[in-house]
């Protein structure tokens, strides 16, 4: 596996008419907020440049045609936008999935995983969980209603220990699901309450209880298993493993998400947070891609 760092410690300018609320009343974090928004629309024209050039380019690069993104950073983006509530952060996260969406089905990438919500955030504290949960309703509810999603023929589907949400967020889960399920053009897996060891732990005990209900013997088991034999049980069976895994906010680590269908994917990490990325650093993921030599354990 090959392991890319791309510097792209930009910002996208801070919107507070989104989630108004007092910001940190400290001079200095005033003024560092101002240069930064300074420093943006002086680099805005450039970067403009820039992505026209990639965009112009991305039709000749062999393209992903399955990209999981840990969606890094809300939290860091709340506390640099002076934000007091990381609410504000996840908040805008969920709008930059909305573009990275609209991005990713005008370059033509048929397969989108995102991880929202892992297994470990439910220790977080009560306050954002809650804020978190509500937060993940109201989208799913849009989601299932979403003009983009229906003209773009998006199956929606929903990975993880979805028995461990609240009830009333299951039934939007269900509801958006039924209402995309017969789409093909696009595929949108959202992992929530999601764990990479879970979902390999959960493949194991079907297939065992499946092979169990046939009557086979533990010795059977043994010596018919293959690398294959779970494949049926995982989330994403039936889809493509990613071809590319993309993290942003600055951490080089998987976390376990999709621990079994990575082992020969490409990772792109970049230091930009969530909620601050551009088309232009996706396009620069994708020519990064582009550029690798990929031998497949070969």
């Amino acid at each position: 596996m090959i392991v890319a760092v791309e510097q792209a410690k930009t910002s996208a300018a801070v919107l507070p008419e989104v989630l108004p609320e007092k910001r940190g009343s400290g001079l200095a974090d005033g003024l560092s907020i101002v240069w930064r928004h300074a420093k943006d629309l002086i680099k805005r024209p450039f970067y403009q440049l820039y992505e026209r050039r990639l965009q112009a380019d991305v039709g000749e690069w062999d393209l992903p045609k399955h990209i999981g993104i840990i969606m890094d950073g809300n939290r860091r983006f709340a506390r640099s936008a002076g934000r007091r509530r990381v609410l504000y952060g996840h908040t805008m996260g969920a709008e930059k999935l909305r573009e990275m969406l609209t991005w990713c089905y005008e370059i033509g990438i048929p397969v989108v995983t995102v991880w929202s919500f892992s297994l470990e955030n439910f220790q977080r504290s009560t306050a954002e969980v809650e804020d978190l949960l509500k937060l993940f309703e109201d989208r799913t509810i849009e989601l299932g209603s979403h003009r983009d999603v229906h003209d773009n023929r998006v199956k929606v589907r929903y990975i993880g220990r979805v028995d461990l949400l609240p009830e009333s967020l299951q039934e939007a889960i269900r509801a958006t699901e039924a209402a995309t399920s017969h789409y093909d053009a696009f595929e949108l897996n959202i992992a929530m309450a999601y764990g990479g060891r879970q979902e390999i732990t959960q493949a194991f005990r079907r297939y065992l209880r499946d092979r169990a209900s046939e009557g086979k013997s533990i010795e059977e088991l043994v010596d018919s298993f293959e690398d294959s034999s779970i494949e049926p049980y995982l989330y994403t069976h039936g889809q493509p493993e990613p071809d590319l895994i993309l993290r942003t906010s600055g951490e080089v680590r998987m976390s376990g998400f999709l621990l079994w269908q990575s082992a020969y994917s490409e990772f792109y990490f970049s230091d930009t947070n969530w909620p601050a990325f551009r088309k232009i650093d996706l396009l620069r993921a994708l020519r990064t891609y582009n550029q690798r030599q990929r031998r497949l354990g070969r």
